[in-house]
Parts: C-alpha cells; sequence; structure tokens
C-alpha cells in the first residue's frame, strides 16, 4: 500500500485529489495539509511513502518542503504536482531532489501510474517540461535573489541594507550586478523576468 500525504492549499482541490487517489485499492491519503510547514508536520507524525506538494503555498511552499525533507535524509519521496511549467521552479525541484514534477492539467490515470513508478525507483517528469532542462540556468545568486524579492515588496535600498545588515552601498552593488546579469535596467524589470523565469520565489 502506497502511503501518501497531500500538500495543496486550494482546499477544493485537494478535497477531489484525496478522494480520487483512495479509490486506488494500492493508494492511502493519510494526511492532508494546507501548506508545507503542515506537510512537514504529517511526515514526521506519520512518516508516508510519498508526499504530492504544490509549489505556491502558504507559510513554507512545495520546494522548500523538498529541501528541507533532502536536508534531514527523509526517505519520503516528494512529487511536486503543479500548474507551473517554469524554468527556475524545475532546476530547484531537481536540486531539492524530487522524484516526481508533474503538471496538473493529467489525467488521473496518468498521475497514479507516475505514483506507483516513483514509488519503483523511477523518477517521473510531465513531457512538457523536458525541454526546460535546456533552458538558461539561474544566475542569480542566493542573497541577489532575496534582496529581490524584498524590493519587490516595496522596501527602499536603505530598508533592504538594514533587513539584510548590509551596507546601502552594497545592496546597490548587488542590485547593479542583477541587471547586468539579467540585460535590465532597473529593478523593477529585473523583478518582472526573474519572476516569469521562477527564478524567486517566495511563499504568500
Amino acid at each position: 500500500m502506497i502511503r501518501v500525504v497531500i500538500a495543496e492549499d486550494q482546499g477544493m482541490l485537494r478535497s477531489a485529489l484525496g478522494a480520487l487517489l483512495d479509490l486506488e485499492e494500492d493508494i492511502t491519503v493519510i494526511g492532508q495539509a494546507e501548506n508545507g510547514k503542515e506537510a512537514l508536520e504529517l511526515i514526521q507524525q506519520h512518516q508516508p511513502d510519498l508526499c504530492i506538494v504544490d509549489i505556491e503555498m502558504p507559510i513554507m511552499s512545495g520546494l522548500e518542503v523538498a529541501e528541507q525533507l533532502k536536508a534531514k535524509k527523509h526517505p519520503c519521496r516528494v512529487v511536486v504536482l503543479t500548474t507551473f511549467a517554469r524554468q527556475g521552479y524545475f532546476q530547484r525541484a531537481v536540486a531539492a531532489g524530487v522524484q516526481g514534477y508533474l503538471l496538473k492539467d493529467r489525467s488521473s490515470d496518468e498521475l497514479t501510474n507516475s505514483l506507483r513508478n516513483i514509488m519503483l525507483g523511477k523518477r517521473e517528469i510531465s513531457p512538457e517540461l523536458i525541454e526546460i532542462v535546456w533552458e538558461e540556468k539561474n544566475p542569480l545568486t542566493s542573497r541577489e535573489q532575496e534582496i529581490l524579492l524584498l524590493a519587490e515588496k516595496g522596501l527602499t535600498t536603505n530598508e533592504i541594507a538594514g533587513q539584510l545588515f548590509l551596507s546601502s552601498g552594497t545592496v546597490r552593488n548587488y542590485l547593479s550586478e542583477v541587471n547586468s546579469k539579467m540585460s535590465t535596467s532597473n529593478r523593477l524589470e529585473a523583478i518582472k523576468i526573474a519572476r516569469s523565469k521562477g527564478w524567486i520565489i517566495e511563499t504568500p
């Protein structure tokens, strides 16, 4: 029996997915979470074989769940089920060691077959995502991503510097480097491009 935890912030979709999987004779849903933090708690409590996570969830994203499980060397397999076929998300998921990266428009039969294959040790990736492997990698460092996220919230250079314990000049240098890497002329343009490519991500 494949024991599954589902982490999805949309209640109706989470319930529908749980009901669908419970119809399978060899799959049972042992927990449902509306955010990544709850998912980790359920995983620690129930020790499932597999956790299905959405990417953008409150408190903690699905990618952060995968990264924490990898850091702890937890045996629970992680499957990302998302609407986002973004290069940055996909590359981060692969780096986090996820066993599956699937799009939500898959049929129920395709999904359940993928889960079974993952339990056999295979990696399942939606065909639409294969081309992403050949796209450019995220050029931003973790610090540059962090600064862009704060800038996206409307913080000024001085406010970003204060929050990160950096000098204002250092923050300006980081932003200048970001614009250079991305061939943009200002932070707003850089934020827009980074978001569209999935190079920056933060839970709501």
